[in-house]
């Protein structure tokens, strides 16, 4: 069993995520490697794209959604993800029980009471069919047939029930913020029924773009529990391996271990890129006491800056303005590959405009 350092682990994460170097994949492939690329908020995953890709243009992201070859929905961690319609097939099944158990909370809890899940999901499906509706005008269409609820968290709680995709539109480049959100069955979108939970390609799959990884790892990126078991099962065709504390960590037995000195570019991640929520324990790529001070904001997503491959600060945009706070002092030339790396992001978000980079505290 050998044991990995710090520093291995995190060139490897690097490496299988595409951000030691640009890819020539396509948009397409590279989101089917990631599995799932976060995506609640319009323009986030453009830039987790443009930041591992050698070339991208916005169109070409759209253009994957208009084509339904993409399905935006909630999956992994009961959050809005972008995957590709083969891999949703399997991968929303897969998650369904854990996004169904977010009616178990209080935000549905008291307007669903009463209600039966079966009955209101029927509904859902009834008013959906064949057509795509904003989750306000579902709200009130379901609201006629569950009078005195609230009919936003009607419209909400059809969307645990039924696998639903979010409009091409909804995922258009522009909005840093997601105001309007238009729903659809998500059979209907792909043109295809959806298949099994598949735990086992799950798990798989992970490695592939996020290994080694330990079982609890796995569980922290999908949210699901008990996936001990479905490892336990894939044991013999998997390789063990051991963190440097002792932690025992699973790959795929032919995925490549990157060389703990390779050189790595800066990169500029956007909020909420699962190479940071990929894990339980995140310090392959973010050192504890850096996840505490943004802990506060994680669940609003804060995007970082990576130098050598580490976490080195958070940034930000205003306008033309992108401001970098860094919380480490720069080694020599570390600045010069900062501010190298945040123009073409400025040239990216611009479309090729001009901006300014503002210094948060140095």
């Amino acid at each position: 069993m050998r044991d990995l350092s710090l520093r291995t682990l995190n060139r490897t994460l690097l490496v299988r995520q595409h951000l030691a170097a640009r890819t020539d994949l396509s948009p397409y492939e590279l989101i089917r490697h990631l599995v799932a690329v976060q995506g609640q908020e319009p323009n986030w995953p453009y830039i987790g794209v443009w930041s591992r890709l050698g070339r991208f243009d916005h169109p070409e992201l759209a253009a994957l959604m208009h084509d339904r070859k993409l399905v935006r929905s909630t999956t992994i961690r009961r959050t809005v993800h972008l995957s590709t319609a083969e891999d949703f097939r399997w991968l929303r099944p897969t998650v369904q029980a854990y996004i169904a158990g977010a009616l178990n909370t209080a935000y549905y809890r008291d307007e669903i009471d009463g209600i039966e899940l079966s009955e209101l999901a029927a509904a859902g499906r009834e008013v959906l069919a064949g057509r795509w509706m904003s989750r306000g005008d579902l709200g009130k269409s379901l609201a006629e047939r569950f009078p005195q609820r609230h009919a936003r968290r009607l419209a909400e709680a059809v969307e645990v029930l039924v696998p639903m995709a979010h409009g091409a539109e909804t995922g258009e480049w522009g909005r840093w913020r997601n105001r309007y959100v238009t729903v659809g069955p998500a059979e209907e979108w792909i043109g295809a029924p959806l298949g099994q939970a598949d735990p086992s390609t799950l798990v798989r799959r992970y490695l592939a773009a996020f290994g080694p990884a330990s079982v609890a790892d796995i569980q922290a990126w999908s949210g699901l529990t008990r996936l001990g078991e479905v490892v336990t099962t894939l044991r013999p065709r998997l390789r063990v391996l051991r963190s440097a504390e002792g932690a025992e960590l699973f790959d795929l037995p032919d995925a490549p271990l990157a060389d703990p000195e390779l050189p790595v570019p800066v990169r500029f991640l956007p909020a909420f890129d699962n190479a940071l929520l990929g894990y339980r324990d995140r310090r392959r790529i973010i050192a504890e006491e850096d996840r505490r001070r943004t802990s506060r904001e994680a669940s609003a997503g804060v995007p970082v800056y990576l130098v050598d491959g580490f976490v080195h600060g958070r940034w930000s945009l205003q306008d033309a303005t992108l401001r970098i706070e860094p919380w480490y002092g720069f080694a020599a030339g570390q600045w010069t590959l900062v501010e190298e790396e945040a123009r073409r992001l400025l040239a990216f978000v611009s479309d090729g405009g001009a901006g300014d980079i503002v210094v948060v505290g140095r």
